[in-house]
This record gives C-alpha cells, structure tokens and sequence, in this order.
C-alpha cells in the first residue's frame, strides 16, 4: 500500500477512527499498543493522553512514514500474529486494520498474550456485508474474464467475532455492527485511487496488464449504486469492539 497516497486522499481512515480514543480512554503512564498504526495519526492521539504508546505495521512504507510524522514516537515493523513485548500492556487499540488479517485466531491469541490480566481491547474494522458492492463488481468482472473471484478480507460478524475474542479469554464489554457509507475524496477519479490503494489485493488473480480494463468495468458497474452527486461514497460496514481480558478469572 503506498503510504503517500493513503495519507493524502484517505484521511477518513484515521478521522473516523478518532471517535473509538474516549472508548479507550488511555490514561497517563499507561502502556498502549497501536496494532496496525499506519502513518501515525492516533498513535499521536493516544500519546496526547500521556499514555507510552508504541504503534506497530507490516509495511516498511507505514512506518517509514509514522516516523517522518511523528519522530518524538516509538514506530516499530511488526507482524499482527507474531509481535511481543517485554513486559505486559494495559491496553491495545486498532483501527481498520484488522480486516486484512485472516488468521483472527491467532491475532487475538497473540494480543492476549501481550495484555495484563484486566486489559483493554478495543478495535474497529471491517464487518460483516463491508464493501459489498465493490466486492460484487469484482466479482462478475472477474467470472466474465474467466479469472477465479477471492474475497481476500476477514469480514465477520458480531457473533463470530465474539466467539474468536472468548475463545481466548476475553469478556467482550460491547460491541457495535453499523452501516457507515463514507464519502471518499471530490473528483471522478477517487473510486480509482480506492481501488489501487486498498483493492487491489482482490484483482490478485488477474494478470497486472489486464488490471486497467478491469478497474474501469468495474466503476461502471459501481457508478450507479456509489456515484451520488457527483461523488463516490463507499459502502463500508464496520464492526466495533470493546473487550477486556479476563482469562484470571476462574469459569
């Protein structure tokens, strides 16, 4: 994922994410991971509130950008499944990352790991019916081409999201299943710009040279659901948790 063009066309990723920090609510000198942090923007957030904040990414890019933005913070290259602390976190927050992951199972294994016995877990991605309608383009552009169709993210819902959290020892507080369509950036072209930002994972099976023509049928497929006066919106479906770690209580 280019990180210059996340940061310059998709600030809704981090705006909206913004309202989960009062459900957080870091508090001075506690220990607070970022999972999936990107360029950095509520990494900073949650330092503001005095909390020694890490934030780790898969991609080199990311973090190479979180620190050019924000060099007073600790940035580190981290895999969601395999990252480890020396001592135990009082929380860990994640915003629209974790969809990318589908090994859940082992993300939440390794969180719960990471926290101490009555620690926060909060996170916001991704849910079930996300990105419905671009997912159904891809998919009859795709079959019609005779290329193999993959949905490549983890979209559950609240029930199945909740049986991965208990399945590892966390009491789930809340948590919320909403539609949300987002408006993405002015012009004709911010459905392109989505699709090679975030996309093109799904367009996996396709030769790169056929990407083009593929991209463009597939906008005209999406344009008269998502193309509302004279804007994209996206059709995103998000799924927020709020889940404290409870594996010291006995039953």
């Amino acid at each position: 994922m280019n990180a210059g063009l996340y940061e310059a066309r998709h600030s809704f990723v981090w705006t909206h994410g913004a309202d989960m920090l009062p459900l957080l609510a870091p508090t001075p000198g506690e220990r607070i991971l970022d999972l999936g942090c990107g360029p950095g923007q509520l990494t900073a957030r949650i330092a503001e509130a005095g909390a020694h904040v890490v934030g780790i990414d898969s991609s080199p890019d990311m973090i190479g950008q979180a620190r050019q933005n924000y060099p007073s913070l600790e940035f580190k290259l981290a895999d969601a499944t395999q990252f480890e602390f020396a001592e135990p976190l009082d929380a860990v927050f994640s915003n629209a990352v974790l969809h990318w992951i589908p090994e859940a199972d082992a993300v939440v294994r390794n969180i719960a790991a990471a926290l101490k016995p009555g620690g926060r877990f909060v996170a916001e991605f991704g849910g079930k019916r996300n990105v419905q309608a671009l997912l159904a383009a891809a998919r009859t552009v795709l079959q019609a081409r005779g290329l193999e169709y993959r949905n490549p993210w983890y979209f559950p819902s609240v029930a199945e999201y909740a049986t991965v959290l208990e399945r590892h020892g966390f009491e789930v507080r809340a948590a919320w299943h909403f539609d949300r369509p987002t408006p993405l950036d002015e012009g004709d072209d911010a459905m392109d710009d989505w699709i090679r930002t975030f996309g093109g994972v799904v367009l996996a099976t396709a030769p790169k040279d056929e990407w083009p023509h593929i991209v463009r049928a597939m906008i005209d497929l999406l344009r008269p659901e998502l193309f509302r006066n004279g804007r994209w919106q996206m059709d995103y479906v998000r799924l927020r948790v709020n889940a404290e770690l409870r594996r010291d209580l006995p039953g």
